[in-house]
């Protein structure tokens, strides 16, 4: 299922403007539309990424540890950021993902659970390298339909600024 989230900023809501270093403030807070994630997409990204019985197998996955089938952890990392991009939430701001912190799985998905993406802008840093780009870090969370936090990492990436005279 393909949704629509609805970006915390007015330059990201219409995807349509670049957002330099400047434009991220601290404390910018995000928050998709629900998706609810289906077995066939649990199946396919398996079939692709992570070959594992409980995230390919129905009937063997209830065997397993969680006697269900269950999403792989990755593709939730992947859908967090599919979801935030289809937005426009970076709008067309080129974003270099620099690496990943605290990443942690901490629920199972499994097959028709409604998942909410949240981000939040925790720093931002120039470059003193680099004075023409800024680091952004952000803590994403996934909660599913209860509330429950099933997926959380803090996220770095680079963004142009704009230059200083």
């Amino acid at each position: 299922m393909t949704t629509v989230a609805t970006p915390a900023s007015p330059s990201a809501a219409n995807g349509g403007e670049a957002r330099c270093f400047e434009d991220f403030q601290v404390g910018e807070r995000w928050t998709s539309e629900p998706t609810v994630i289906t077995e066939e997409e649990i199946i396919a990204f398996a079939r692709a990424n992570d070959p594992q019985p409980m995230h390919l197998d129905p009937e063997a996955a209830r065997a397993g540890p969680f006697g269900t089938l269950i999403a792989s952890g990755w593709q939730i990392a992947a859908l967090s950021m599919r979801v935030f991009l289809q937005a426009g939430g970076y709008g067309k701001t080129p974003m270099v993902g620099m690496g990943l912190d605290e990443l942690r799985w901490t629920k199972p998905v499994k097959a028709g659970d409604t998942l909410v993406v949240e981000r939040e802008v925790i720093e931002t840093v120039r470059s003193k390298s680099r004075p023409g780009m800024g680091m952004i870090r952000t803590r994403v969370t996934v909660r599913n339909q209860d509330g429950d936090a099933v997926m959380s990492l803090v996220s770095l990436g680079r963004v142009p600024a704009r230059a200083q005279v």
